[in-house]
């Protein structure tokens, strides 16, 4: 009888976690249209799209973040309607979905690493956002470079480019997280185990 109602109970967390899941990924795919700016190849500063799926990870932890984190790279592809890099190569182009959309989504999942951490939440929005930016920069020295300005260096060009939207969306997310850490009842930014 105790392994059933082990069952039960396992099934019942599985499904929150999974309709949570869908309405973290659903309230992010809907904050990144709110975008206060948009640059030319891809990147803008949004209205902290990204703290639906950090919250995600923390509250679930690692797999379920980094599976939101994917599903929500799918929905940026398609909401950028699969962006066309400069490059010749099916090497170069899937680099750019590896680096700019799989790799730099799914990290947002690695929030989970800091549930068990006071002030968790906090702490994993500029760790992941800055990881996120990282995928950004190589993407912008390996593939992007040839928009540098003449004489520009690849990895200038990336960091100053890259640098100029995460940069806000960093320093947005994590204002915004705290004040949200400051109202809502800690049960909603915590672990659920």
């Amino acid at each position: 009888m105790n392994s059933t109602a082990e069952k039960s109970t396992k099934i019942r967390k599985n499904i929150r976690a999974l309709a949570e899941s869908a309405v973290f990924i659903a309230l992010a795919f809907i904050l990144s249209y709110v975008r206060v700016y948009k640059l030319p190849q891809g990147g803008s500063v949004t209205l902290v799209s990204m703290l639906p799926i950090l919250i995600i990870g923390i509250r679930w932890g690692i797999g379920w973040g980094m599976a939101s984190g994917v599903v929500y790279a799918l929905l940026q592809i398609f909401q950028d309607g699969g962006i066309v890099p400069p490059t010749s190569t099916i090497f170069n182009y899937f680099l750019v979905f590896m680096l700019d959309y799989f790799v730099a989504f799914t990290v947002l999942g690695l929030s989970a690493a800091f549930r068990k951490i006071k002030y968790g939440i906090i702490i994993s929005v500029p760790v992941c956002l800055f990881l996120r930016f990282l995928c950004h920069f190589i993407s912008g020295i390996i593939i992007w470079g040839v928009y540098a300005p003449e004489g520009m260096l690849p990895a200038v060009y990336s960091l100053s480019y890259n640098g100029s939207y995460m940069g806000v969306e960093i320093v947005l997310t994590s204002a915004i997280v705290v004040i949200l850490y400051r109202i809502l009842p800690k049960k909603y930014l915590s672990p659920l185990t």
